[in-house]
């Protein structure tokens, strides 16, 4: 066991202005599972690179572990993936490698397959037992998740539990639940650390918000209180200094206005002392303002249906036939493994070009709005892309402000901003259309844990028809009304 210290911590990137972190100090054990949660843009990746050497900044890091990264970083994919792990853990013998895909349900003949043959969620299970067999290391973890279906993500969570040493980057709050013992929160002012899981964590940060906030309503109404009775007191002082003047007695009149300026001068410390306590809460709120969506009422119930579809590619159906219909109010989410065709069906019925077999009826007038998984083709400013797609830029920007944008990114290009906010961006487009289906093809990959709970509340509030693939198991449990098996 030993500590990793991080003391008075500030960072920018050389390309702009914005610190990143700023006088941060924390320190963590190297044998806790610990989550590293916080808002997108806060900096959970950048804090990653640091502790790898990546940037130079001001303070302290001290640490007597070295540091293992994931994902790593696959140069050659047409490699066969025994050479590649090889290179990743050169010390781990035969039966230590077998012995880890074992654990993660792997079959071992992918070692002699080339690594870009494997699917994503083979891709993640190998890196990470190779990433394990590393003795003395503190291991990275960056988003491993992304690739995952619903069922890996359970054995992936489960294999992470029995492990120790290692700091995870995961905004899937079941995920987090079933593999951590420690939470690291970034939060607005600095960071903050707490035993336990996820929950724990939310359940103990709910009622701190809750006490800040009552705690500052009380403030408020406190030196609003305070503020008055100070001017009357120096109303009174004054008008006692004033009746001075002809007086019989001025010395008692002089010792009655020196204790009415004692009081004014006590309300005001008191004051002073309210403002204090004021400024000290509600520094690591997240408020995560209400959203609106409109959605579309259609003069059908049904707006498409599948009748025996199946998606090929190079000639090989990737699915069996699958039938079922889209009707009003169903939010249904497609469930399967990774490389089952749920994308794909999503693409379909969006109007992209693909060869299948079956049927698809798709409502006459029926208008779709669409968040693919792919952020990729983002760029340019954010004005730039709202008037491409014809949407209202102050709603836009007013949109991703209640995400949690700050101004500043309005004038930056997309192509800088992180995974999450390239994926609020097109969840906002999304918010900002008027539709009778919402399409969305894992909205939630990189989105932070606090603007998921966000966006669940708009659906539930607006009730829109939707057709989504989503592997957050708390989020399909919320929002779905309907699962169809890939």
């Amino acid at each position: 066991m030993s500590m990793i210290k991080i003391e008075h911590l500030s960072f920018s990137y050389p390309s702009n202005w914005d610190l990143i972190f700023d006088d941060v100090s924390f320190q963590i054990d190297t044998d806790w599972k610990l989550g590293l949660i916080g808002r997108n843009g806060r900096g959970k990746t950048t804090l990653l690179k640091l502790l790898q050497g990546m940037y130079e900044y001001s303070g302290n890091m001290i640490c007597s572990v070295k540091f293992d990264y994931f994902p790593y970083s696959v140069t050659d994919k047409t490699e066969l993936t025994e050479t590649i792990l090889r290179k990743i853990c050169p010390l781990a013998k035969d039966w230590e490698l077998m012995r880890e895909l074992s654990y993660l349900k792997v079959d071992a003949d992918v070692l002699w397959r080339p690594y870009e043959t494997l699917s994503n969620g083979e891709q993640t299970k190998v890196l990470l037992a190779a990433l394990f067999l590393n003795e003395e290391r503190f291991l990275l973890i960056d988003e491993p998740t992304n690739h995952l279906d619903t069922n890996a993500r359970k054995l992936v969570s489960s294999y992470l539990k029995k492990k120790k040493g290692f700091l995870l980057v995961s905004h899937d709050r079941r995920f987090l639940d079933g593999c951590i013992d420690h939470i690291l929160s970034l939060n607005k002012t600095g960071a903050e650390i707490q035993g336990g899981n996820f929950s724990s964590f939310m359940e103990n940060f709910n009622r701190q918000q809750e006490f800040e906030i009552a705690q500052n309503e009380r403030l408020k109404k406190d030196i609003g209180r305070l503020e008055q009775a100070a001017k009357r007191s120096a109303v009174w002082s004054d008008r006692v200094e004033a009746s001075k003047i002809g007086a019989a007695d001025k010395g008692f009149v002089g010792h009655k206005a020196a204790k009415m300026m004692k009081r004014s001068k006590n309300i005001e410390a008191r004051q002073k002392q309210a403002i204090k306590e004021k400024s000290g809460l509600l520094k690591n709120v997240e408020t995560a303002q209400p959203l609106k969506l409109f959605p579309l009422s259609y003069h059908t119930d049904t707006l498409a249906a599948f009748s025996e579809v199946s998606i090929s590619y190079d000639g090989t159906a990737i699915c069996p036939p699958v039938s079922f219909t889209v009707r009003q109010k169903e939010r249904i989410v497609l469930d399967g493994k990774n490389g089952s065709g749920k994308s794909s069906l999503l693409k379909l019925l969006t109007g992209e070009a693909l060869t299948y077999s079956g049927a698809i009826s798709i409502g006459s007038g029926l208008i779709i709005s669409y968040v693919p998984q792919d952020t990729s083709f983002l760029k340019g400013t954010l004005s730039e892309f709202s008037e491409k797609h014809n949407i209202d830029d102050s709603l836009f920007k007013a949109v991703l402000r209640k995400m949690d944008f700050e101004r500043i990114q309005f004038e930056k290009d997309m192509k800088d901003f992180s995974e999450g906010q390239k994926k609020k961006v097109l969840i906002a487009k999304s918010l900002c259309e008027q539709a009778h289906l919402y399409v969305w093809d894992e909205p939630l990959n990189f989105i932070d844990v606090y603007s998921r709970m966000q966006i669940e509340q708009l659906i539930l509030e607006f009730s829109p028809t939707m057709l989504f693939v989503e592997h957050d198991g708390v989020f399909r449990e919320k929002i779905a009304t309907k699962v169809v098996m890939l």
